[in-house]
């Protein structure tokens, strides 16, 4: 079920500021670009699957005083059902959207397979990504300086490859392995969209790093390896607001080319063997051809 607050005020579309729209918003790395961007004057729109947690969002936005730029619309994005709420949504609230930055992921100890019949991790952190930037893509090239900013692992080159003879992982399925595959999934998911409308809409992958992000993507794994995550995070990982300065700076001014890919700051190789441009063709149409037979 899809709901939605509103913050304070209604909507003003010829109010200053733009609108960005950011997936996993109530959690983490997508929570700190949903409040700052507000802070800067943008409109934003934050989708999470927690109302509970989007309330505390609408809450600190309200106590900053920017609750009425910010606006939490609670959807499944692990189903298709969910993602098509949102665009809809998108399309009727918004003339236009200038900023869509997508974050939201969370790992499954076990194989979960969704209402649509997809792989869970598959489902919500790439499929949902592919979803939502074509859905939202008539928005997003009616502003006058768009951008998409993919937040995954971009110029890691574990997992290298899609499992492409059993993508949905029925045979063998490990956490992490479903994380690199859908990872692999963004890159490649980047290289089709930025050859398709990266000239008009720029594409960008952004692989934060370690980052000290909140529990929601670790809160279905074991209490041992969450404590264990928890503790290198304490040491290593990058705060919150360090791993999200490249997101605004995105999103401020978004990048001439149709595709850029940073990894923790270093400029990745186009030509990197997981940005492969057939292989983002056979994804595209292996994608193309599950949701045809879904739908």
């Amino acid at each position: 079920m899809v709901t939605h607050h509103h913050g304070g005020r209604g909507r003003d579309e010829t109010a200053r500021g733009r609108t960005v729209v950011v997936t996993g918003g109530s959690d983490g790395m997508g929570r700190g670009v949903v409040l700052a961007r507000a802070a800067r004057g943008d409109r934003v729109l934050a989708i999470g699957s927690n109302p509970t947690k989007g309330e505390s969002l609408l809450s600190e936005a309200t106590a900053t005083g920017v609750g009425d730029r910010v606006e939490f619309l609670a959807a499944d994005l692990s189903t298709i059902a969910g993602n098509q709420a949102v665009i809809d949504h998108v399309a009727a609230t918004y003339r236009t959207v200038d900023g869509l930055v997508l974050a939201a992921n969370r790992h499954s100890p076990r194989r979960v397979e969704t209402s649509d019949g997809f792989e869970s991790t598959f489902a919500l952190y790439y499929l949902s990504r592919y979803l939502l930037g074509h859905g939202l893509m008539p928005a997003l090239s009616a502003a006058s300086k768009p951008v998409i900013v993919n937040i995954a692992g971009v110029g890691l080159t574990s997992g290298k490859k899609i499992n492409w003879d059993d993508p949905q992982l029925r045979n063998r399925y490990r956490t992490i392995a479903a994380q690199l595959q859908a990872a692999r999934a963004n890159d490649l998911l980047g290289v089709s969209m930025a050859g398709r409308f990266g000239e008009r809409v720029p594409y960008v992958l952004y692989h934060p790093g370690f980052t000290r992000s909140g529990a929601s993507a670790m809160e279905q794994v074991n209490p041992l390896t969450r404590a264990v995550v928890k503790a290198l995070a304490s040491v290593a990982a990058r705060s919150v607001e360090r791993a999200i300065a490249p997101v605004h700076e995105f999103l401020d001014s978004p990048p001439t080319v149709p595709l850029t890919a940073v990894d923790r700051g270093r400029p990745v190789p186009l030509d990197l063997e997981t940005l492969d441009p057939a292989a983002a063709r056979r994804l595209a149409d292996m994608t193309e051809q599950i949701l045809t037979v879904v739908s």
